[in-house]
């Protein structure tokens, strides 16, 4: 699969991914439904849900470090700072060749350009949040958050899906 092709199709999950209106119960339960199939797929993932600049939920499953929550904080600066999903801005600085300290001099220890940040955004392109996902390979951090708001959504998770990374 091509950088580009990741890219289009990145752009279009954020387009489909929107919500009418967001609530704290709403990020609650979808931190929570993020929890619930990670546990039910044995995942170590750590979880956390931000509205409005407010952790709203955070999680953490077996397997999980410190280092997570590290990955996620730097992960949710992406998100804040770009409004756009931390994946998107790995594939976009891959098809540049470059990193997010050369583009735009995020410093390295406070922004993490890797899969698994992603925009909660409202219809109006709004963004009033994120919902980051740290422990697994980027591009499945990515694919859990994408599947849980497509579910969530009323979207078929499959549409939405990236293909798998080819080697």
């Amino acid at each position: 699969m091509s950088l580009e092709h990741d890219i289009e199709h990145l752009l279009l999950q954020e387009q489909h991914l929107r919500f009418a209106t967001l609530d704290f119960d709403d990020c609650w339960a979808l931190g929570s439904r993020i929890r619930e199939v990670a546990q039910a797929r044995g995942l170590p993932i750590a979880i956390g849900v931000e509205l409005n600049g407010q952790q709203i939920f955070f999680s953490a499953l077996p397997g999980t470090t410190a280092d997570n929550s590290e990955w996620m904080r730097r992960k949710l600066n992406v998100v804040r700072r770009f409004q756009t999903s931390t994946y998107l801005v790995q594939r976009q600085l891959a098809l540049k060749d470059t990193t997010l300290p050369e583009r735009s001099a995020a410093a390295h220890a406070d922004y993490a350009a890797a899969g698994g940040g992603f925009p909660l955004k409202l219809e109006n392109g709004l963004c009033v949040g994120g919902i980051v996902v740290s422990g697994l390979p980027q591009r499945q951090d990515h694919a859990l958050v994408v599947e849980v708001l497509a579910e969530w959504l009323g979207k078929d998770p499959a549409t939405l899906a990236l293909p798998p990374e080819q080697p």
